[in-house]
């Protein structure tokens, strides 16, 4: 299938369905630790890459062929090998999958690099589960790590989230990927920590990169490091 991947079995979401929204590895970030590799097409252009109708029509052949399984999916994960909250049509995909498949949740992966734009903060309010990631509480960290397109500043992102959660009703699971050398020393850790606070997520998830890296020189950081970094974080914080 062209947009569709899985199920699989997701440590967060349980049984998950994965949708693509874009070209393979296009992308507002290049990040460092991307197990897909490095980005292809490095943009911040938001356009109706695959339509909401193609999208759904594959989902639902997809049922159609798999009933049993449809049947115990947890989540229809909106992710895959870019940014998805490119694609001008996530929207209105995410309105159709309710209506069509109203015995799974709708989750959305994101980077987080266009939630500043009140237009993607609305289009995203139909999901269940949001699941942005924020690896740099610091300008210099966010650009080592994530290599952003030209003009996206964390700032914007940083006020983007915390619209965000005034704005939408489900639960947001704040993803930080913890890179060694790079954002996981105290200081930044007590950064982190104040804008975190002013997000107000539900769930803080740390990570480290395990599987293949863009760039292979990325390290992760070892259990006891991530443990310290948990405490410093609070009760809101796990370790995935």
């Amino acid at each position: 299938m062209k947009y569709i991947y899985g199920p699989i079995h997701s440590r967060r979401l349980g049984l998950s369905l994965g949708l693509s929204l874009t070209p393979h590895k296009t992308c507002s970030f290049d990040c460092v630790y991307c197990q897909l590799g490095r980005t292809s097409v490095h943009s911040r252009e938001r356009k109706q890459y695959f339509t909401a109708e193609e999208v759904l029509g594959e989902v639902n052949s997809w049922i159609a062929n798999n009933p049993e399984q449809a049947k115990i999916l947890d989540y229809i994960t909106i992710s895959g090998s870019g940014e998805p909250t490119l694609n001008s049509d996530i929207g209105e995909l995410i309105g159709s999958l309710k209506k069509n498949v109203p015995a799974a949740k709708v989750a959305v992966i994101t980077n987080s690099s266009m939630l500043g734009d009140p237009l993607v903060r609305r289009q995203v309010l139909g999901a269940d589960l949001i699941v942005p990631s924020l690896d740099g509480a610091t300008e210099e960290a966010f650009q080592k790590i994530d290599r952003p397109c030209p003009g996206i500043k964390l700032e914007e992102i940083i006020e983007g989230l915390v619209s965000l959660r005034r704005e939408f009703k489900g639960r947001i699971w704040l993803e930080v990927m913890l890179v060694k050398g790079i954002n996981d020393n105290i200081a930044h850790t007590r950064k982190l920590a104040e804008v975190i606070e002013r997000i107000n997520p539900d769930k803080v998830q740390l990570n480290s990169p395990v599987r293949y890296t863009a760039d292979p020189g990325t390290e992760p950081l070892d259990i006891k490091h991530l443990e310290r970094i948990k405490e410093l974080l609070g009760e809101k914080c796990e370790i995935i």
